[in-house]
This record gives structure tokens, sequence and C-alpha cells, in this order.
């Protein structure tokens, strides 16, 4: 009845245009000649209309424009443009098919119409990185890193080396969505942070969401990083992959039935653990990835896939500590177009992640884990050429395993012990509007309805007050407090319900041909928290929903910037300024233990957080040499207030530096085409030092000297800078064989900077005077790597 109401309503306002001039669509899919693969960002330009649009993420695409003759200029980088004429006396669905070029695009026409495209549209606080360009930048041991790539981008940082996760505007690593395939990936590195879990060659598609967030996206307050796998070739089988020296991989695609049907299998490990035995250690380290797709076209107006990542991680030291983690996601997909204007997509998603941890020197085996159901159904409403409507929605089903303590052996006097498994069902409808108001004005705008019940679990605590923290006021300090009563419930049962309104806006005025100035706003809301201490995500951290006594995090973010090419967009320049407030970020308690607590909500507090700050990103996109400077000024802040006048709340309830606050941010990256064999890559990074809290005096107890800590996070590690290089050869680039190879040599950390990832204080035992210890993980690294393909 709603979209029936509102199909009227649209009707009546634009059948003034309508009946003016008569109009027809224009509609299809593009794709790759070499593999029918879809591509997404596609541009399909009109050029005496001064006007266009896009591919959606599955290659579909639909354009509304009056009778007439038209150039059709189909553009897309790293591929060859396909110019047409086109009678648009009808309604047309039509199919590209680009083939790839050596050369990006020449035509500064073209570049032109793409640019204009771009400064018109409302999205903003959004970056791409093509897969080309992510294999090109150097990285530490030669693995192909794309979580570490998106770091080089304004706005965004992690806490350093060996760091799991990333950091956006401020904000903490479990506040970004991560997706592949549309299904969460609730931890998106191997070996404690060293690389990420995406396979660069199973990849198609990388957009990073800092801010504007379309409604379609939930659930997270920082950011939204959606990754797309490749679909597999159709047409004919090819197989590559790469030796490193910590890790190979490997993919191979080909069609189930040839020009309907593909298939895509990736796997990828490392293997540095099979030279342990060498060095007489008896430990073991490795993890291991495996990408699967099967697509299949059933006819023009129906498409389906089935997609998985399946990844583990495994960590031991001799026989006494083995730990291991992973990732395991299935996604079935329907694309269904129901006339050249409707377009759907249904997913069903399975999404888990666990963590193990076997102690055997005490003799016992703990497991934790999160997993989820999630039933997705999108739509894009292509109206008119000026108006288009996104809806859709989504519901999700959590289950989460706070921790399972077994014994290993009958002697080990350890009882088994199960930490209260916990419910919640996530709900979100969603609408979004393009809307093109003059030949100046875009306007993006729309609203998501989120819900999250937290379902019944076998027991909860009940506080006095329903306050699980209690304040201590002869020892000013924060305490746990005593469950009074324990509470039973149902698994149909709702223990507490949420709702929030989401609403989204952007805004883009173009001042000229060549420039635009743009604003945005969105609300969100995050209903999972997760449970660390540390200032980036480890394996053992534990996610937990909303609930009695855990409220959901609420984001409201402004952001307004300047865009620009010049030089026939030889060169585009990005700034942007953005301000965001986030109302219950939860706080711990001085002295909180987060490992194996079954009342979690004894140790938390809900505060506020708030960032602000100004990116900066100047990019070169044509000659020989092209690469960008990225630049972030910015603040992050977190302050939890006593509840009463007579509570100190944390930090005496003043602003404090979180983690993840770098005040200045600088990174520069270059390419540079030497002749046809060579390639050269270069990034530099500099990073103000991360926040941390040093003692600020000490005392004595049994000789032994006790350091007496200062206000939180109110120093800093020394600043972070680094220079990396790398040179990619590739023997006979003008090969028409089949078989085809490179090498990459690169060096990490040029200089040999000992960036520190953490300092310590101790008392040194000899002269019984203080010490800081300083860790650094990485010095200069060198690194080599061979892929192939055929």
């Amino acid at each position: 009845m709603i979209k029936r109401l509102l199909l009227i309503f649209l009707t009546i306002i634009l059948m003034p245009a309508a009946l003016a001039q008569e109009k027809f669509t224009l509609s299809g899919s593009i794709s790759d000649a070499n593999s029918n693969e879809t591509l997404i960002g596609v541009n399909i330009l009109i050029p005496e209309l001064q006007t266009g649009t896009t591919t959606n993420a599955y290659g579909f695409y639909s354009i509304t424009l009056p009778k007439g003759s038209y150039k059709i200029i189909i553009s897309y980088l790293g591929f060859q443009s396909v110019e047409e004429l086109l009678v648009l006396d009808k309604d047309i669905q039509k199919n590209f098919k680009l083939n790839e070029s050596s050369e990006f695009l020449d035509e500064v026409v073209i570049k032109n119409d793409i640019e204009k495209l771009n400064i018109r549209k409302a999205q903003m606080s959004v970056n791409n990185l093509s897969i080309s360009t992510i294999k090109q930048l150097p990285v530490v041991l030669g693995e192909v890193d794309i979580v570490k790539s998106i770091t080089l981008l304004p706005g965004v940082t992690n806490a350093g080396e060996g760091s799991s996760g990333f950091n956006v505007r401020g904000g903490s690593a479990d506040q970004n969505l991560i997706l592949l395939d549309e299904a969460t990936i609730f931890n998106s590195s191997h070996l404690f942070g060293f690389f990420s879990v995406f396979n660069p060659d199973a990849i198609k598609d990388i957009k990073l969401y800092k801010g504007g967030i379309p409604s379609k996206y939930g659930g997270r307050v920082s950011s939204v990083l959606d990754i797309y796998q490749k679909d597999g070739n159709s047409k004919e089988f090819h197989m590559n992959g790469g030796i490193g020296l910590v890790s190979s991989r490997l993919l191979a695609e080909g069609p189930l039935e040839k020009e309907k049907g593909a298939f895509l299998f990736g796997g990828r490990s490392s293997y540095a653990h099979l030279f342990f035995p060498l060095f007489e250690l008896d430990n073991v380290a490795y993890f291991y990835d495996l990408n699967t797709k099967l697509s299949y076209n059933i006819n023009n107006n129906n498409n389906i896939y089935l997609s998985g990542y399946f990844g583990r991680d495994v960590f031991s030291i001799a026989d006494s500590f083995e730990n291991s983690y992973g990732n395991a996601v299935i996604n079935f997909r329907w694309n269904h177009l129901f006339s050249d204007k409707l377009f759907s997509n249904l997913s069903l998603i399975y999404s888990n992640y666990d963590y193990d941890l076997k102690l055997n020197f005490v003799e016992f085996d703990w497991t934790s884990g999160i997993t989820n159901f999630n039933l997705k159904y999108d739509f894009k409403h292509y109206i008119d050429q000026g108006f288009k409507l996104q809806y859709g929605l989504n519901s999700i089903y959590l289950k989460f395993n706070p921790g399972d303590i077994r014994p290993t052996t009958e002697s080990s006097g350890i009882n088994e012990f199960k930490l209260i498994d916990k419910y919640a069902l996530e709900n979100a409808i969603y609408i979004d509007a393009e809307h093109k108001i003059s030949d100046r004005i875009n306007i993006n705008y729309g609203l998501r309805v989120s819900s999250f019940l937290r379902l019944g679990q076998d027991e909860l605590n009940q506080y006095q007050n329903d306050q699980a923290v209690s304040f201590n006021e002869e020892l000013q300090i924060y305490e746990k407090s005593e469950p009074i009563d324990t509470l039973h419930f149902k698994r149909s049962d709702v223990i507490k319900s949420f709702a929030n309104l989401e609403p989204r806006f952007g805004m883009s005025y173009r001042i000229d041909e060549n420039s635009s100035v743009k604003l945005s706003y969105n609300r969100m809301s995050q209903y999972l928290n997760l449970l660390s201490n540390t200032s980036s995500p480890t394996p053992l951290d534990v996610w937990t929903p909303s609930g009695k006594y855990v409220k959901p995090q609420l984001l409201d973010q402004v952001a307004i910037g300047y865009f620009k090419t010049f030089k026939d967009n030889k060169y585009s320049l990005e700034i942007e300024s953005y301000y965001k407030k986030i109302k219950n970020r939860i706080d711990y308690i001085d002295g909180a233990d987060l490992i194996a607590n079954n009342a979690i909500e004894q140790i938390i507090l809900n505060g506020e957080a708030r960032a602000y700050g100004l990116e900066v990103l100047l990019k070169k996109n044509d000659g020989k040499l092209k690469g960008w400077i990225a630049y972030t000024l910015s603040k992050s802040e977190q302050k939890t207030k006593g509840r009463t006048a007579t509570e100190t709340g944390i930090n005496n309830g003043q602003w404090y530096n979180t983690p993840y606050d770098k005040t200045h941010d600088i990174s520069v990256t270059a390419n540079y085409q030497l002749g046809e064999k060579w390639e050269l890559n270069s990034n530099f990074l500099y990073q103000t030092g991360q926040p941390t809290t040093y003692p600020i005096s000490q005392y004595e107890y049994n000789g032994i000297n006790i350091p007496n800590y200062g206000l939180r996070n109110s120093n800093r590690l020394p600043n972070y800078h680094r220079l990396d290089i790398s040179a990619i050869y590739n023997p006979k680039p003008n090969s028409t064989k089949r078989f085809k190879t490179e090498w990459v040599v690169g060096i990490y950390n040029i200089y040999n900077r000992k960036n520190a990832t953490s300092i310590t204080f101790r008392q040194n035992r000899i002269t019984g005077t203080n010490e800081a210890l300083r860790l650094a993980i990485f010095g200069i690294v060198p690194a080599v790597s061979y892929n192939f393909k055929f």
C-alpha cells in the first residue's frame, strides 16, 4: 500500500514533465568482454544532455531520456571506452561489453564528462581504490593488503604495525561495518593484524563510506567498507596466483555453462611456520583463506549467485598453548529485473566468527563466537533520469556465545563452565532518493527505521535501581554491584527493545563545470559492541548486544566539502570537514576484567564521544607519474560523566583522547611507469603518536615500586613515520601468450625506523631504578614475490 501511494504521488509530481516531452528508457548490463564479469560503477554518458548514470553493484544500468538521437559513451577505468550512436524512439534493452586497455582513458573529452558527472553527484565522503592500484602499493613482506591500503586515504588510520582493523574519523574498529558480498565480516585480520583476510585476486570492487552513508547501510556508526568478489569467467578457464616469502595464493575461474554460468575458487595460505624447525622452534603460526563463488544467468531478467568465504588462523607455542579463530560466510543472492526501471536483489546470508583457545598447561579449552542469519531484499527504482529510489528491508538474527570453558583432561581439576548465550533480532526498513533539483543542485535524502530486540536468555542479573555499577564514595572508585535477583526468560521473550529513526541527507551545488560544494548529514545506530580494552581488536575480544544495561550507540555526523578538477582532469582536489557526536559510547571502569565475565554490565558505563577534523586529498590522475597526497587534521575524544553530583565519572568526567586520536596524518603515494617493463611505487606515512597513559608517580609496597598512572591517554607514543618502495617487473609486456608473469620487489620501512608499538615501565632488578621499555615490531623488511596468470 505504501509503495502504491508513493508511486501515485511521484506520478502526479512528474506528470507535467512527462506530458511535455515523450521519454524512453535505455537499460541493460555492462560486463568485461573477456570474462563476462559484470562491472560496477561504469559511466554511461550522454554528452548532448550533459547527463549520465553508473552501473549498480551487479552491473545493471537504466537511464530515461527524451525521444531523440544520442551519442552514448561507455567508459570505465582500465577499459577501452565505447561510443555508439543510438536512436531512442522506444524502450531499448542493450548490453555492452568492454575490452581491457593497457592505457587508462586517453580522451580528455571523456574524462571531463566523467568528472562532471562525479562533481554533480550529492554523494560525498566516499573513497574507491581499484584492485590494480592496491596491488601496486608497497606492503610489509610483499603481501597485498586491502585494509592496510585504505589507511593511506584521508580520515583512515590504524593502531600501528601489527594491529588489526582500522579507524575511520576517530572511531573504533568495531564501529566499521565490513561487508564481503553483503555478508558481515567480524574480524578482518590474519595473524593478529599483520595481514587482512581479503585475497586481492578474488576481489572486484572496494568502496569505503566515511560519511553521508546511504540508508541501505546500518548497524555501525563510523564507516562502511563494502567489498564485492568477482563472479568468475563464463567464457573460458583461467588461473592466476602468486608466490611470496610468507604465503602463496592460487585462483581458478571458468564456465559452468559457456556464456551462462561461472565458478570461482581461490585459495591462499601462509607457510612461514614450515621453516620454524630449522631454527629449533616448536611453534606454529599460519593462516588460510578460501573464496568461492558460483553464478548463473537464468535469463535476461534473473541471475543467481552462491558465494562463500572461509578463513582460519592457527597459532601455537610448543605444547602449552594453541589459538585458532576465523570467519565463515555463505550468501545466496537472486537478482530479478521486474522491468527496465525496477531492479531487485534478494539475499540470504549466514555469517559466523569463532575463537578457540587451548591452554594445555592448565588443561582447558575456551571457545567463543558470534553467528548471524540475515535476510535482505533491496530494490533500485529508476523512476526518471532526475529521480531514482532505492528501498528495501533486512532482518538479522544474532546469537552470541561469550565463552565456553571445557576441561581437556579428567584430571585437570577444572569444571566445565558456560557463559550465558545471548540472542537478538535486528530489523530495518529504508528508502533513499536521488533527486536532481536543477542543473546545479542534486540532493540525496532518505530514512532508515531500525529496531533491535534483545531476546530471552537463560539468566539475567537484576540490580538495585537497575544499576550494575555502583560508586564507592569513600574510596572514590566504581565497583561491581551485587545482584539482588536472577531473572529467567524463554527464548521468545523480549528483554529490551529499541527503535530509532535514522535520517540521511546529502546535497551538491555545482559552482561551475569543474567544481562543486557538497554537504551531508547522517544519523546511525549501532546495537552491537566489541568488548575490548586494547587500542586495536584482538581475537579474544567478545561481541555483546545492547540490552537492559547497555544502550545502543547513536551517531550524528555533518560534513561539508569542496571538490574540484583542473587541467583537463589531470588533477583533482577534495577538501572535507566533518563533525560527529556519539551517544552511549561504552567505557570501562578502572581495573575492568573483560575475559570470562558472565556479568559484563558490572564493569561498563555509558558515555559519549566526539570527533572533528579536516581532510585533504590531492590526486594526480594522468601521466607516467600518478598518485595522491592525503592529509588529515583531526581530534577524537571521549567523556563519561558521573551519573550523580557525587560521582567522579571516568577520568574525573573530563574529555580525554580516544586511543584512535591522531592529530596529524599524512600519506604520500606515487606510481611511476618506467618504460613498458618497469613500474616504480612508493608511499610515505607520518602520524602523530598514539595516545597512551604513562605513570606520574610511584609508591613502594613490600620493596617493590608500584607506578601510579595519570589521567587516561594524556601522553603519546613517539610519532610514527616510514617510507616504503617497490618495483614491478614485467619481462614480456607485449607477449601474446596466455602465460604471463611479473616480479615484485619491495622494501618496507626503508630507513629502518623503529616505530614504537608500546612503551611499558618496569623496575630494573639489578639497579633498582625505573626504566621504560619500547617495543617495535618492524624495522626494515625486504620482500620479493612472483605472480603469474594463464
